[in-house]
């Protein structure tokens, strides 16, 4: 995996994201082995947009490559609400996922939160943002419900963990102690929260876009309690990225490149924007 890099080549070892899913999915397939009915997810597509649609056929796929139902209901978006309060309502729909942008502002927002908690499954609802923010990882006092994470956010986290950058050893919630990660992007939907999360399991996280730089962590020690955020305005991106032991970038658009030469021996990259550049890079088994 890589960050968005420059042009400067480096030797490195590449790991497909679809490596770690296969063990992932086959956790998957068990679980659902065991349940007395296959769940149904339902999708509401009400917009035009080519993402949005193939977001949707990406869903279909997966679902039925796993076993799971899944059914997409297009909808006009003035009708869009009582569809999904219907879906709330209706006991054979398990998970709701609805593909944004609809209005593209507050209303959309809003039509988050309407979305029944147990049902959610982008984790997009009150409830689930807060818990994330607030480091409440569980729904009920037994601890048996975890809280939903937003999905990319928890992909780079489990991409992290088959990595072994979370440390076993250390107790549940503190196994990044002792880690510095950087985030380039500080977006609402992805950088911002796994930012928090990454603070909330005990790193150091660099959030880095347009507006600056910014220290996620959660104060001294092993400490079980939620992150804080300082601005950092002395630093920058170039400041940040030798002292990571792991690299994250999510920059749209093909201008914005990693300086590489800056990147420490060892270091872990990962790119989630939709720019590759692995051209940018030499497998280890290929480097002079």
């Amino acid at each position: 995996m890589d960050a968005n890099a420059d042009e400067t080549s480096a030797p490195c070892k590449v790991v497909l994201a679809g490596t770690i899913a296969k063990a992932i999915l086959g956790e998957v397939r068990e679980g659902l082995s065991r349940l007395p009915r296959v769940p149904l997810l339902v999708g509401f597509l009400a917009n035009a947009d080519p993402a949005a649609r193939m977001y949707a056929d990406w869903t279909a796929k997966t679902c039925k490559e796993n076993g799971f139902d899944f059914e997409l209901r297009e909808v006009d978006r003035d009708e869009l609400e009582n569809h999904i309060i219907v879906a709330n309502q209706d006991k054979a729909v398990d998970g709701i996922i609805v593909y944004y942008p609809i209005f593209g502002n507050r209303q959309d927002q809003y039509l988050q939160q309407i979305t029944d908690v147990s049902k959610d499954v982008e984790g997009l609802c009150h409830r689930y943002l807060f818990n994330m923010y607030q480091n409440i990882r569980f729904l009920d006092d037994e601890k048996q419900q975890k809280s939903i994470l937003p999905c990319t956010p928890l992909a780079i986290i489990k991409i992290l963990e088959y990595l072994h950058i979370y440390n076993p050893i250390l107790p549940y919630g503190n196994r990044l102690f002792g880690r510095t990660l950087t985030v380039i992007n500080r977006s609402e939907v992805v950088g911002r929260p796994l930012a928090a999360l990454l603070a909330n399991d005990g790193a150091c996280v660099y959030s880095v876009d347009l507006d600056g730089v910014q220290q996620f962590t959660r104060g001294e020690g092993i400490r079980k309690r939620r992150h804080e955020v300082v601005e950092k305005p002395e630093l920058k991106l170039d400041d940040v990225v030798p002292l990571s032991d792991v690299v994250i970038s999510g920059v749209p658009g093909d201008k914005f490149k990693v300086p590489v030469g800056l990147l420490r021996d060892g270091v872990v990259c990962i790119n989630f924007s939709s720019e590759k550049v692995t051209s940018y890079f030499r497998p280890s088994n290929q480097a002079g």
